[in-house]
């Protein structure tokens, strides 16, 4: 298994071509919690995610004649980014095989770096099985995402990096996908000069190693904003090292994330993707865990699509009670809309969107609909702006 001294390899090896990202403690998480909360910001890396230390080392360590053949790869997003920047540095020929369905942005930023993007296959175990046959008839070198001792040890120089910066640390909670990053931990947090209790973090639809520790067979998938760690076929490698530890995995839902991803928007002002989040999610679901201790997260990827960001934080905010839906039944005269508009805008209410009903939904000939969504200040204010509007108007708050 990885060791200690293996990281500590790659992180010299990696120095320079790999960002030293800062670590930050989040007060309001600290508020909390209840408890002393650092950020390491490796979305700061140039791809925006921790994966290029895994790349870079991996890449690092070719012979002359792999690097001369080249390099193919699988993934969907971050992986890629990392290997494709990689092997530009050092002059190799990159294959990146991709899912057909791959977005077109992360399949252009792939390319971006000089890679030859392949789309293949509706699935990434299919497109592992293409990037393996490609690796057999060219002689390239397939570079695996997380399961694999190389990859593992750079991905560790970022525990090795957070001990460092902050010694007193005795908790680490780490987003979990195929292992890579949470095994490199493992091996990387024996370099602190006191005990470090790290615990994986797995989105409930994907709670493969969750599943695999307790040997029940593997059964997960379906849509979550957590993709990059939306992961079925787990690393061997990772799993025999977290198994040996004796580390904790904790599962959070596709809520939590939702609200992590949030909140480090709103608070922290840092941009996560799903997978990023993952930590804070842990976190804010068991905050028990994490009380009266020193907590080191990685946000570990920044790479969200801008719909997909405004999408999460537009339902944080319903939930929150912060975005409301009210449906009005008026009488269809002059001036109703415009006393509903200013009953809103006195009570300090935003009013984002109106649409009218005359003859689909109103209840009778005289009657109109009305549909208003509002922005409130918090739950306990738009309370108060529907007891307010409920005084003169018969309205239902959607929920």
């Amino acid at each position: 298994m990885v060791d200690l001294d293996f990281v500590r390899e790659a992180a010299d090896r990696i120095a320079g071509r790999v960002a030293r990202t800062p670590l930050i403690r989040s007060e309001f998480l600290s508020r909390q919690v209840g408890g002393d909360i650092w950020l390491k910001l490796d979305t700061l890396q140039v791809t925006g995610a921790f994966k290029e230390r895994g790349a870079a080392n991996r890449l690092a360590l070719l012979t002359p004649t792999e690097r001369a053949a080249g390099v193919v790869a699988i993934s969907a997003g971050n992986h890629a980014q990392a290997v494709a920047r990689h092997a530009s540095l050092l002059g190799i020929r990159a294959v990146i095989v991709m899912p057909a369905a791959t977005p077109s942005s992360k399949v252009s930023r792939t390319a971006g770096w000089g890679a030859e993007v392949v789309l293949h296959g509706s699935t990434l175990i299919e497109a592992a099985d293409h990037a393996r046959v490609l690796a057999a008839a060219e002689g390239l070198s397939f570079i695996h995402p997380y399961d694999d001792d190389a990859i593992i040890a750079g991905q560790g120089t970022m525990a090795l990096e957070i001990v460092e910066q902050a010694p007193m640390l005795d908790r680490m909670a780490v987003p979990l996908g195929g292992g890579g990053l949470l095994a490199g931990c493992i091996a990387g947090v024996r370099a602190a000069p006191r005990p470090v209790r790290v615990f994986g973090v797995e989105v409930e639809s994907y709670a493969a190693f969750t599943q695999a520790l307790a040997g029940e067979k593997i059964n997960v998938g379906g849509m979550t904003i957590a993709e990059g760690i939306a992961v079925q076929d787990i690393g061997a490698k990772p799993l025999e090292m977290i198994r040996a530890s004796g580390t904790d995995v904790l599962t959070v839902s596709e809520h939590a994330i939702e609200d992590a991803i949030a909140l480090l928007a709103e608070e922290a002002k840092l941009i996560a993707e799903g997978a990023g989040a993952a930590g804070v999610a842990a976190v804010l679901a068991f905050p028990e865990l994490f009380r009266n201790g020193h907590t080191a997260i990685p946000i570990c990827g920044a790479n969200i699509d801008n719909r997909a960001l405004a999408n999460v934080l537009q339902r944080v905010m319903v939930r929150d009670g912060r975005l409301l839906r009210l449906v009005f039944d008026i009488p269809d005269r002059p001036g109703i809309l415009g006393d509903i508009a200013t009953r809103i805008g006195g009570a300090g209410a935003n009013i984002i969107e109106v649409s009218h009903h005359r003859l689909f939904t109103s209840p009778d000939a005289k009657s109109a609909r009305l549909e208003v969504m509002i922005e409130a200040r918090d739950a306990a204010h738009g309370a108060r702006v529907v007891a307010l509007l409920e005084e003169s108007f018969s309205l239902t708050v959607l929920e």
